[in-house]
């Protein structure tokens, strides 16, 4: 079977749809940081525990 070669030489997107996709992306964006920063936040807090042990 021969390999055929595909080139994409334009994308015309109407502007007010790119405009809601993004405002969209945007919106989504929210949520998604708040759970990394809590994952993170977990993440952290374990490091720290087990790194900085208080010495008796």
């Amino acid at each position: 079977m021969e390999d055929k070669e595909v080139v994409i030489k334009g994308l015309d997107i109407p502007f007010l749809d790119l405009v809601v996709f993004l405002v969209k992306l945007a919106l989504a964006s929210i949520p998604a940081i708040f759970i990394l920063s809590v994952v993170f936040w977990a993440i952290g807090a374990l490091f720290g525990a087990a790194m900085f042990q208080p010495i008796l």
